[in-house]
């Protein structure tokens, strides 16, 4: 249900789709002469669109979850496994044409695979069933096979988590896979922007983890102002800034992830505890 809820919440709040229902909303009031209200309402329209498209508000949103965590400044001596979560396929390309299609968040398998040439001795997990709601796809554990043996990592080293449909899930259904054990090294790898709420819930249900983010959406060097990217990009900037901002605090009002945004270092959760 909470998965449900949350796919059609996100359906209808996006940028694009919300600027589109305010400028139906604005026809309709002008239909029943309620002129001003549907002035208000074109001109909100209006503005979310070009907030959205052509200025940097996006990426500025992105900055503090793609600067909260990053890469270890001294490789790790020993990585015991690495646990890539998914998001970064297209599933519903793939289940029609048995690919492995990658979509903007692909940066992940690819980082995942580097680092798997790294630590030949690391379990390799992927954790993603299909999140899709509305339409049919395959989750990007089943993709991610084909894409990662591809570059090289050997089949028998890739461990499948393919029932989670959210972040939560996939920490809850990694950690009973894995079942890590104290003094072991595991790598978390996600999209910088997501690496927040992912390091909350994978703390949250006690699996220590050590970030490890990809697939960077901004420079970290935007000022406030006209769009430095197309429009294309900047919408999808804000988009993915909202969601992911509305998402921790779901998270946090959930008791999913114990803080908004979670501290670079901060002990873990036991679920013991609240069990």
């Amino acid at each position: 249900m909470f998965h449900l809820f949350s796919a059609i919440f996100w359906a209808l709040a996006q940028p694009l789709s919300l600027s589109a229902l305010l400028l139906a909303l604005s026809l309709m009031l002008f239909v029943v002469n309620w002129r001003r209200l549907a002035l208000a309402a074109g001109c909100m329209s209006l503005l979310i669109l070009v907030a959205s498209a052509w200025t940097t508000a996006g990426a500025l949103l992105l900055h503090p979850l793609e600067e909260r965590f990053a890469q270890p400044d001294e490789m790790p001596s020993r990585v015991d496994g690495i646990v890539v979560l998914g998001g970064g396929f297209e599933g519903t390309i793939n289940l029609a044409r048995g690919g492995y299609e990658l979509n903007s968040s692909g940066d992940r398998f690819v980082e995942t695979a580097i680092l798997a040439r790294r630590f030949p001795r690391a379990r390799i997990v992927v954790s993603g069933g299909s999140g899709s709601v509305f339409l049919a796809g395959e989750g990007d554990a089943d993709t991610a096979p084909r894409l990662l043996t591809a570059l090289g990592v050997a089949r028998e080293r890739i461990e499948i988590e393919n029932e989670s449909r959210d972040t939560f899930e996939n920490a809850r259904f990694s950690r009973r896979m894995v079942d890590p054990r104290p003094g072991e090294v595991w790598l978390l790898v996600t999209s910088a922007f997501h690496m927040p709420r992912a390091v909350g819930a994978f703390r949250q249900i006690g699996f220590p983890v050590v970030p490890w983010p990809a697939d960077y959406k901004t420079s970290g060097r935007e000022w406030p102002g006209p769009a430095e990217d197309n429009a294309l990009d900047s919408l999808r900037n804000m988009s993915v800034a909202i969601r992911e901002w509305i998402a921790l605090a779901t998270y946090f009002l959930a008791g999913r992830t114990p803080t908004l945004l979670p501290e670079r270092d901060a002990p873990l959760h036991d679920p013991r505890e609240s069990g």
